[in-house]
């Protein structure tokens, strides 16, 4: 239950009071799970190609904890703001080094006729249009991301040092546009990210398409599962088995269409379309852009209030580029049942399984055969092979 705190003047007169009134709200999620996995492998793991059952922490929803509140300025605009801190449930540490708010800190203004803008570290305008059709938020958990979350539509990535604006929905239209700063001397666009989308909703459709491009700030990257070199300090762009050879790029770009139709309240689709392209530059280990296309479509199924049902099949396909002529592709697909034991408290169980067939790119830049790295939560872990399976039990309590 979340716990809200109402504050208001008591000194100072009515028309003080009237303008004064805040809120502040603390909230957050526990989600612990077991997850089995095969053919698991990891960078300087002696237990390559090998089952492993483990304790993961944010399968379903990332465990966190967080204040959200908001403060009458009066003529209908309230300043706003929010602080979020990513956990790992099993050891009681934090999502990301380095920091505690690291899942959102941002501070802003609100008003019901010019929109909502935003300064800190946040969700790109990208992700926020594109994310009521990702078919990955309460349908399927972090299993159900495009392999790798080669296209961002997960949670995974936030950008530092950031301006998000949100326009008020105005005949079911809603426009977005972001840019992140790479404060980096003398070169106002490295280490940069921008976007741009626009959304629209009426009834029981809906739909939406964004541009995002991410400037390097530095070459070189970072390890599976952290920070890539495609992003601005610090804010955790996903390095998987999919794009480990494209991490030098000197820039990202990512256009992405996402959808849905609820036929009632029991069934509802969505469906994605992404194009992500990876761009050399001088000090890059590849040479010709690499352009990954992916499409999915997730099917939700509610027969009762208290159970839900997801099922989802995404396809991604590299093009030939940097010499590799049979060019990677990953077909999934994910299930997923969750179990509402109360309104704050669920049990839920994922599975998924994927394919990868053809050959990528190693982060020396030299042709290896594609191997397999469900969703975004085995970026660190995937499989030693082209295929890989994943089976996860787990609760889930917010308050």
């Amino acid at each position: 239950m979340k716990k809200t705190i109402i504050a208001s003047c008591v000194l100072g007169g009515a028309a003080f009071c009237a303008h004064a009134q805040s809120s502040v709200t603390l909230y957050g999620v526990v989600d612990n799970s077991l997850v089995w996995q095969n053919s698991s492998t990891s960078r300087g793991s002696t237990s390559g190609g090998r089952s492993v059952v483990q304790m993961k922490s944010g399968v379903w929803s990332g465990s966190r904890f967080g204040l959200k509140g908001s403060e009458d300025l009066g003529g209908g605009t309230k300043a706003i703001f929010t602080l979020e801190a990513g956990a790992n449930s099993n050891n009681g540490t934090s999502q990301w080094a380095g920091g505690m708010f690291t899942r959102q800190a941002w501070v802003g203004l609100s008003n019901a006729t010019y929109g909502t803008l935003t300064a800190g570290r946040q969700y790109t305008s990208y992700y926020t249009l594109l994310s009521p059709w990702n078919g990955v938020a309460h349908r399927t958990g972090h299993f159900g991301a495009h392999p790798g979350d080669i296209d961002g539509l997960d949670t995974t990535y936030r950008t530092n040092n950031s301006l998000v604006y949100i326009s008020p929905t105005v005949a079911g239209l809603k426009l977005g546009a972001s840019y992140a700063l790479g404060g980096a001397p003398g070169r106002f666009n490295a280490g940069s990210t921008w976007s741009v989308g626009l959304q629209y909703k009426n009834g029981p459709v809906g739909l939406a398409a964004a541009f995002q491009r991410i400037n390097n700030s530095t070459l070189g990257g970072g390890e599976w599962g952290k920070e890539s070199a495609t992003s601005n300090n610090g804010s955790q762009l996903g390095v998987s088995a999919l794009n480990d050879g494209y991490k030098t790029a000197q820039g990202q770009q990512r256009i992405a269409v996402t959808g849905g139709y609820r036929f009632s309240d029991a069934w509802d689709v969505s469906a994605q379309y992404s194009n992500v392209q990876y761009i050399p530059g001088t000090g890059s280990k590849f040479r010709d852009t690499a352009i990954f296309n992916t499409v999915g479509t997730v099917l939700h199924y509610r027969p009762i209030k208290s159970l839900d049902l997801g099922g989802g099949y995404s396809y991604t396909r590299a093009t030939r580029a940097n010499g590799v002529l049979s060019a990677a592709q990953y077909q999934q697909v994910t299930l997923a049942q969750y179990y509402s034991l109360s309104k704050r408290t669920g049990v839920y169980a994922v599975e998924a399984y994927q394919r990868a067939n053809g050959k990528t790119l190693s982060s020396k830049g030299e042709s290896i055969i594609a191997t397999a790295t469900i969703g975004d939560g085995f970026n660190s872990s995937p499989s030693s092979s082209p295929s890989q399976t994943a089976v996860g039990v787990g609760i889930v309590h917010r308050f």
